[in-house]
């Protein structure tokens, strides 16, 4: 697959929109399962699903955080096409999943519509950076169709927000806005309506992928059609020595029954991604491999017991 262009949008503008990069193959599976963690648009405005009360409110209450109650939703995290893109923008082979959510949102439910934001201030200890060996990409995934009127996100080209400091974070269209004045002192700015004249919509179909930089800013914006639903995933990768880069701490979601229905079906290689110790690691003995067998019963172990194995096998350098 041609990267090329997302290549050069991203580097030139501070993201990449790919239209439909998923396919449908790929979708399909963990679109199955969207009503195991997220009402249906039909179930939620007809008041018939009983979780309809969950999202009503509070524009965020429709996340759910990795691993999801769907292991197919889990597993399209980290598809193959997914890793691949974050390597191909990050240029290194050895990344992590930082973060991974499930975004269900619903017309009517919430005011949708946000200001303009970069997302540094949860996803880092520092700040925005430009060198590509501490960069971090988020992705936004989305699992159906989002057309203008189903709230696509709107970004910002970098060229046009260049020389804005770190601070502050959040620029409202209009002097009034009070959608972040809980934000910290000095946070958030004053008005700057010719920002959202600059924004671009990342409207697309099913499977399309919106990767952008930590620094690029964007907005959700509002969903008007009547009876919507929208259902997406915001990932984010980042190179594997960028510890200061973190929102998850995966460990502390590994007793949770799903990541252990999503252990069962992932590769080596996903799993590293989470930092699971992949085959070869020095992590790796008799005596831990006998005990990941017993926490992890489901888990094909062969792949680390099989580097092992050669590991000990192998002559000692001198040997004769």
């Amino acid at each position: 697959m041609d990267l090329t262009q997302a290549i050069s949008d991203w580097q030139s503008q501070g993201f990449a929109v790919l239209p439909g990069y998923l396919p449908d193959e790929a979708l399909g599976p963990a679109v199955a399962e969207l009503e195991v963690m997220f009402p249906s648009a039909e179930g939620f405005h007809s008041g018939r699903d009983p979780r309809r009360g969950r999202f009503v409110g509070d524009e965020f209450a429709g996340i759910d955080s990795f691993p999801f109650a769907s292991t197919k939703i889990s597993l399209l995290a980290v598809h193959d096409r997914l890793v691949r893109l974050a390597r191909t923008l990050l240029r290194s082979d050895n990344l992590r999943l930082y973060t991974a959510e499930a975004w269900a949102k619903y017309t009517g439910a919430n005011d949708y519509d946000q200001e303009l934001h970069r997302d540094y201030l949860n996803h880092t200890l520092v700040v925005p950076t430009h060198g590509i060996e501490q960069q971090q990409v988020e992705m936004f995934v989305y699992l159906v169709d989002v057309p203008e009127e189903l709230g696509p996100p709107h970004l910002v080209p970098t060229g046009q927000t260049a020389n804005l400091p770190a601070k502050p974070n959040w620029y409202p269209r209009q002097a009034d806005a009070s959608g972040s004045s809980d934000a910290p002192e000095g946070f958030l700015a004053s008005a700057r309506p010719e920002l959202y004249e600059r924004e671009v919509s990342a409207a697309g179909p099913a499977g399309t992928v919106v990767a952008f930089q930590l620094g690029t800013f964007h907005r959700g914006t509002a969903l008007t059609r009547s009876d919507g639903a929208r259902y997406t995933m915001h990932l984010g990768f980042r190179h594997a020595e960028a510890e200061w880069s973190d929102r998850k701490g995966w460990a502390d979601r590994s007793h949770d029954p799903a990541w252990y229905r999503f252990v069962e079906h992932a590769s080596p290689a996903q799993l590293e991604l989470f930092g699971f110790p992949p085959p070869g690691h020095s992590y790796w003995t008799p005596a831990t491999l006998d005990g990941a067998a017993l926490r992890y019963p489901g888990l094909d172990l062969s792949p680390w017991r099989s580097r092992l194995d050669a590991a000990v096998r192998a002559p000692s350098r001198g040997s004769r």
